[in-house]
């Protein structure tokens, strides 16, 4: 288990509009629920960007507020639409005997046979799925193995993924995840060779010309 980070906290009793003043001082208004009623608190906006750069939504916080501590997952994250700033976030409060869902990035590793070779491009067609697990099972990140793919037609799906013990994908198992495209050089050949014949504006008349004689016998 990863070492947990720790996030002071303090009791917040500024609610409404009164909670701009309180972003101009550098505190960030937040709401702690899950296991007890819901509390609101503030948290200093400088320790609380860095934790969440690295924390994400699936690692687990140690939410200190005083002295009543809490494991808490990041549930939502507010934030000012053009300048960035945090406005407001959401701490999940998480029983450590009970499952909760989260979302895991996927993460590609090695090289797919085709690229090695240089008959195609690996694309990843999905960047994260939803999982499931104890607190202290959860992940932010799920390898992808690139090396599955040996031919031009072989896919990864979601339920070719292999998993950390612990953890359930919820993300549908059919789900595409990688795959292989031709170089556009091949695909540009092709299209080429299905061009369709479209016949010159002299040959349209002539044809027309000669319905026209016909019908005049």
């Amino acid at each position: 288990m990863a070492e947990r980070v720790t996030l002071e906290a303090k009791p917040r009793d500024v609610v409404g509009k009164k909670v701009r003043q309180l972003r101009r001082d550098g505190w960030v208004p937040a709401v702690v629920y899950g296991q007890r009623e819901p509390i609101t608190i503030q948290l200093e906006n400088g320790p609380l960007r860095r934790v969440l750069r690295a924390a994400g939504t699936s690692d687990l916080l140690d939410l200190a507020i005083g002295d009543d501590h809490r494991m808490v997952l990041v549930r939502d994250i507010q934030q000012h639409v053009t300048r960035g700033d945090l406005i407001h976030v959401d701490f999940l409060e998480v029983n450590m005997l009970n499952s909760v869902t989260a979302t895991a990035d996927l993460v590609p590793i090695n090289k797919s046979r085709p690229e090695i070779d240089g008959e195609g491009i690996t694309l990843l067609e999905l960047r994260s799925v939803d999982i499931e697990a104890l607190p202290d099972d959860l992940v932010s990140e799920i390898e992808v193995d690139l090396s599955m793919l040996q031919e031009i037609a072989d896919q990864i799906t979601v339920g070719q993924l292999s998993l950390p013990p612990g953890v359930t994908i919820l993300t549908d198992p059919a789900t595409l995840v990688a795959r292989i495209q031709l170089p556009r050089t091949v695909v540009e050949e092709d299209e080429e060779e299905e061009e369709e014949f479209i016949p010159s504006p002299d040959a349209v008349e002539v044809i027309s010309k000669g319905k026209e004689e016909d019908e005049e016998f």
